[in-house]
Order: structure tokens, then sequence, then C-alpha cells
């Protein structure tokens, strides 16, 4: 059924078409930084318009997972001092003094709002987004599969890194992050510019009852799904997070979207789905956005 249905799939998926891993980095809007082994996907307009920003990649750090693997949160699953040394190696690549900021997630729809130094050294916040305008300051996310969604405005040096598993996706976080950015600072979506990071594509990506159903609740939502077999689909949380950035006012040309898939390039990402299974554990990637 899926293999009769491959070009509906592809015309729905969040990357433009199946040979996106085959297109260069500079067409989709990114480039590699790297540092002492430690390599960093980087979207270049938000790199221009004055961002600090970039996806980890697994290469570079000292984890076992399975080994020398940098792995950058997940402490029930690796220790604090390997944790701690990736994180180090991989806020060397960018140069310069950042404090870096991430919050606890929880896979709903919260926003932080990073004020300050106190609020950015506070992690155990609950929430799974950060918005800021402060300099010196890099938000990150976690995922493994999930969505990574950064987000600048060069108006107003506001930024916002977003975490959009399915129930954030469903639950309209990156709509409600916009929304935020708009609130606390007045920026205006026609000026912001947004990456979507390494993810698990929807050619890959099969889900239940439980996702479909979620869903259900947005208009237009079936639109994301191909179905595969008795209460399963694939789905495409990438296009579903293109969406809510487009129908928020983002222009589609300042949208740049990661050519790569976590659970195909096992060799550059973490793959929670592929790597659970596998080695009962999986490493953590972070997405981080900040100011000059």
């Amino acid at each position: 059924m899926v293999s009769s249905r491959l070009s509906e799939l592809f015309s729905v998926c969040g990357l433009p078409t199946v040979r996106s891993n085959q297109q260069s980095l500079a067409e989709n809007g990114f480039f590699w930084r790297e540092r002492d082994g430690v390599k960093v996907l980087v979207c270049q307009a938000l790199e221009d318009a004055g961002f600090v920003n970039g996806f980890s990649t697994r290469l570079g750090g000292v984890s076992p997972f399975p080994d020398g693997d940098l792995n950058l949160a997940g402490y029930d699953e690796d220790s604090a001092a390997n944790i701690e040394e990736n994180r180090q190696r991989f806020l060397n690549v960018f140069g310069g003094r950042y404090t870096l900021t991430t919050v606890w997630q929880v896979h709903g729809e919260s926003i932080k709002v990073v004020s300050d130094l106190a609020d950015a050294s506070d992690t155990n916040e609950r929430a799974d987004a950060i918005v800021s305008d402060l300099s010196g300051i890099l938000a990150g996310v976690k995922t493994a599969d999930c969505v990574p969604v950064l987000i600048g405005d060069p108006v107003k040096g506001a930024y916002a890194a977003i975490h959009a598993g399915w129930r954030g996706t469903s639950r309209s976080i990156v709509s409600k992050g916009l929304r935020r950015i708009s609130e606390v600072y007045g920026s205006r979506p026609e000026d912001m510019i947004a990456a979507i990071g390494p993810a698990a594509t929807c050619k890959n990506y099969e889900i239940g009852q439980d996702v479909i159903s979620a869903f259900g609740e947005i208009e237009g939502g079936d639109r994301y799904f191909v179905p595969t077999r008795e209460g399963h689909a694939l789905v495409d949380l990438i296009a579903a997070n293109r969406d809510q950035l487009t129908d928020a006012g983002i222009a589609p040309e300042k949208i740049h979207i990661s050519p790569f898939c976590t659970m195909e390039r096992t060799d550059l990402f973490f793959s929670y789905r592929i790597e659970k299974k596998k080695y009962g554990k999986t490493g953590r990637l972070l997405s981080v956005i900040g100011r000059r």
C-alpha cells in the first residue's frame, strides 16, 4: 500500500523531494562547522542575520553510545561527567563565551521566556520552547527524532528554540512560540527566519492511532498522514511544523529545512526509534540559537 503511494508521500514530506539527502547543503541553506572532531550543522541565513546557531551531531564526544559519541543530555543513561565534557566540546565550536540554557522537556506546549541570567541558569523549568533576546545566551532544545525548530528575528534581536515532538506539534507549539515572541518582543513573523533541523522524516516515521487521533483535532490534520496498516500511518512532522511557520506569516523562502533524516543517518545523528531497540538507550542532540 505504501509503495503505491510514494509520489503522494513525498509530495507532503517536509523535505522538498526524495533526493534531498543528495542535494548540497548550500542549496538547502546549511553548512558544516567543525572543531576538534565535533561537527555542527549551521543555518546560513540565521548566521548571516547575526544569530549563532547550530544543530549538533553525534561526532566528537566521549559517551559510549556505543563509543566516542557527543551525547548532550539524558543523565539517566549517561554520566554527568560525560555530558558536561560533551557540552563543553559542543560550545567550543561556536567560539566566544556563551551560557547554555535548556529546559526540562515534557512533550507539551509551554514556553519559557529567558529575561536574565537567573532565568538562563534555571534549567529545571518544564517547557518545550525557549524565547529570549539576550546576547551571550544559547537557547537549546534536545531531540533524537523529534523536530527542532530555531527562529530568529533580526529586527528585534529576539529568537526561539522549539522542541516539536508529535504531542507538541499536535498542540501547535511552533505557532504558540511565534505568538509569544510577538507578545514579548514585538516581533513580526514577516521579519523572522526559521530553520528546521534533522528529524525523523515521514517516509520512515510510522505512528499509531494515538497520534492520528491527536492530529484529528487540527483542521486538515489528516493531510500529514499516509496510511500503512490498520490503525497506523506515516506522519510528516516536518511538514506540519513548516505549515505552522508559514500560516503564522513567515515567508516560505525564509524557512530552511535540513535534508537529513535522523532515522536514516545514525552515522551522524541519534535516533530514539532506531537505537533504543539496538542498544537499550540513545543519546540526545542539541539545537541552539543565540545572539552574538
